[in-house]
């Protein structure tokens, strides 16, 4: 719980102090890591985890829109006599994800930069490429993946056996992972990139960006994220960079839609997950929101932790410094039907 997730801040901290003077980068300057610790109670849209239903009934409603809940509130789980149940519906903050253009660099953890002592190569963005004869800007990103169960380290809901019972841990680091850095490399993850190329599929994620900013994602157009552009390649390389709200949100969307095919996130919502959690390969976009909490937390608003692939162009979507704006951190919340028994 808590304990262990000072312990591993502890530790980083250790790791950052006794590495050399080039890793902690310099005051300002394109070496920098920016950031901050996750405050959880002025750094957390605590609305996010609403609505609250049972079964097809909002018990606690909201603005935000809702994946869709089973249509009993009464369930059942368990062989060979199964056990009754109410069918729950709510949203959870279980992950934090980091973004930046500099390896070993950690905003959610207060901006700790680390040298394992090997060359890894700083990402960028903004950068002017020709593509088809015109320029155009692109971005390349480093992301680090959290388990954060923070409903459960805080214990607002006692004794509630659909949340997540774990302890604080940094899950994925693309540094270390060479499918994150080459686009050909990463067709061993998702061959089928290749027939979501044409300018039909790609145009199809229009409909995809009206559907997230107004309510959801279109979850049958999974090779879309919506406003912010192709889930695939499923690594950092963003072909077209419009900001860096945009690019860096794009590549933390492609880091779930990672775990989910690799195995390491599963699916949680619908009446599917009401006893346990399903492999999910292809991603359920609607069952995530982001908000954003480095380096300005966006605590309040619909936006404020809006769907997959949702616009970033509203003013509560999220806000980036010219300076600091390179190093972006996300907490993600996950839709969860569960069956209480």
């Amino acid at each position: 719980m808590l304990r262990r997730w000072l312990t591993v801040v502890a530790a980083l901290a250790a790791l950052a102090l006794v590495a050399p003077a080039s890793a902690q980068g310099l005051p300002s300057g394109p070496g920098r890591c920016s950031g901050s610790f996750v405050n959880p109670i002025t750094d957390v849209c605590w609305g996010c985890m609403f609505p609250l239903s049972l079964g097809s009934l909002k018990i606690w409603p909201s603005s935000r829109a809702d994946t869709k809940n089973p249509d009993l509130p009464i369930c059942a789980c368990g062989t060979p006599v199964p056990r009754v149940g109410l069918a729950m519906g709510f949203w959870e903050p279980v992950r934090l994800v980091d973004v930046s253009t500099k390896p070993w660099c950690f905003p959610n953890l207060g901006g700790i930069k680390l040298d394992p002592g090997f060359p890894i190569g700083n990402g960028y963005a903004s950068n002017s490429s020709q593509i088809g004869g015109q320029s155009q800007n692109t971005a390349k990103y480093h992301v680090h993946y959290y388990i954060y169960p923070l409903l459960y380290w805080l214990e607002v809901v006692t004794d509630f056996l659909c949340l997540e019972a774990s302890s604080f841990d940094i899950a994925y680091m693309s540094e270390i992972d060479p499918l994150w850095q080459d686009d050909e490399l990463t067709t061993l993850l998702n061959p089928e990139a290749a027939l979501f190329t044409s300018p039909i599929a790609q145009a199809a994620c229009s409909a995809d960006c009206i559907a997230s900013t107004a309510k959801l994602p279109i979850d049958e157009l999974f090779w879309c994220s919506g406003c912010q552009g192709p889930m695939y390649p499923m690594n950092g390389n963003i072909g077209a960079n419009v900001g860096i709200k945009q690019s860096a949100r794009l590549a933390a969307e492609r880091m779930i839609y990672k775990m989910h095919r690799q195995g390491l996130a599963w699916g949680t919502s619908g009446s599917k997950a009401l006893c346990s959690k399903y492999i999910m390969p292809i991603l359920k976009k609607s069952q995530y929101r982001l908000q954003q909490v480095n380096p300005t937390p966006m605590v309040s608003g619909r936006e404020s932790c809006s769907p997959i692939g949702a616009t970033t162009i509203l003013p509560k979507s999220g806000q980036v410094y010219p300076v600091k704006g390179e190093d972006v951190g996300f907490l993600l919340w996950r839709k969860r039907n569960c069956c209480v028994l």
